[in-house]
């Protein structure tokens, strides 16, 4: 059954239902791009007018059983491997832009080996004409992943969905994007909960985007924004009043964090208290917001993050400031109740705590804030 994902057409060639494979693509397996590459890129997305009723390409998505097995296709390892091959220069982008979080990766799978598993993966949006969760989950909706459970940070003007992958064929025992495919965290600030002079700033360049938000997630896998650079007083003036909207401005649709699965590590590392241990004696700083390991109410999920790598970002004005880039986060699952006898072989990823807590969520974001900021400079 075909599902329709819409991107340039120039850009993509048509897979039709009678290929095994897709012809060509735009994304390789890996990408480094120069800084300088970005400072001169004319970015597709801005004043776009073309209908995009009339840019589509057509792939394949696996049928499931109803036992919730996936049934073999002949085209599904095509459309599988165009999807991780997204995720892959998501990923570039993303250890390109944040040493921190390329030094974690290298480290621990010095220690560990190479069978690193990412828990999630996750974007910030904003909530406002079209630019919110909708504008990047349709992508990963599109190749069978599931909407689950809304989150609400009240104090932060935001509310957030997961996203859980679909059952695929290929063996999980690959490693980062090649190994289970991550789950999804997308959040939205409310932008109507704003002053009206931060409301006029984002829709300023949500307005200048236009059709951007049909291209989520090409610009991530591009790392460019889909808005022009702003002005430093406009993003000085949305720090003071959301950091997470001043984030968003400057970074746009980028990987905000990846998240080790840190029950998925061969070595004493799986332990969440032992790779927190091992990373700070490595000289990395984690995020201290409530306390370094966040817990959930019922104990059985663990996470801790870093706190954010920063960049030089050239304003449209041509002042040249530090601002928060992502940051690198750490889960540890535990075994359900109903499954603590299992033996330890026996226990499969649905034996453990799905889903994520309002609670640790909360202190997450704060990697990017400011304190934490100053703290790791300190």
């Amino acid at each position: 059954m075909s599902s329709i994902i819409k991107f340039p057409s120039s850009m993509f060639c048509v897979y039709s239902s009678s290929s095994s494979s897709i012809k060509s693509s735009i994304f390789p397996k890996s990408i480094s791009f120069p800084s300088s590459h970005f400072n001169n890129f004319k970015n597709p997305f801005l004043n776009c007018k073309t209908p995009m009723e009339n840019q589509s390409f057509s792939v394949l998505s696996a049928s499931k059983a109803q036992n919730g097995g996936v049934i073999q296709d002949s085209s599904f390892q095509g459309s599988e491997s165009f999807f991780r091959s997204v995720l892959g220069n998501m990923e570039a982008i993303y250890l390109n832009k944040n040493p921190t979080a390329k030094a974690i990766l290298e480290l621990v799978r010095s220690a560990d080996g190479d069978q690193i598993c990412y828990d999630h993966f996750a974007f910030r949006t904003f909530g406002v004409n079209g630019h919110g969760i909708d504008s990047m989950s349709k992508f990963f909706l599109d190749f069978g992943y599931e909407r689950r459970e809304e989150l609400r940070f009240p104090a932060k003007k935001l509310k957030a969905f997961w996203f859980s992958p679909p059952k695929v064929s290929t063996s999980s025992r690959g490693s980062g994007v090649n190994g289970p495919l991550p789950r999804i965290f997308i959040s939205e600030l409310l932008v109507d909960q704003l002053s009206p002079e931060a409301q006029e700033i984002i829709k300023k360049y949500t307005n200048i985007s236009h059709c951007g938000k049909e291209y989520a997630a090409l610009a991530s896998a591009f790392g460019i924004l889909t808005w022009e650079k702003p002005s430093y007083s406009e993003f000085q003036q949305l720090a003071r009043e959301s950091e997470y909207a001043a984030w968003t401005l400057v970074n746009g649709y980028a990987l905000s964090h990846v998240t080790i699965s840190t029950h998925r590590l061969a070595s004493n590392l799986r332990s969440i208290g032992n790779l927190n241990q091992f990373i700070e004696e490595n000289g990395f700083n984690l995020n201290s917001e409530g306390g370094i390991l966040k817990v959930s109410p019922d104990g059985l999920l663990l996470q801790s993050s870093t706190v954010a790598d920063s960049t030089s970002f050239e304003f449209s004005d041509g002042t040249t400031e530090a601002v928060p880039c992502s940051y690198i986060e750490f889960a540890e699952r535990l075994v359900l109740p109903q499954y603590k006898d299992l033996p330890t072989e026996k226990v499969e990823e649905f034996h453990r705590r799905d889903g994520f807590e309002v609670g640790n969520a909360d202190k997450i974001f704060e990697s990017t804030s400011k304190d934490q900021l100053t703290r790791r400079a300190a």
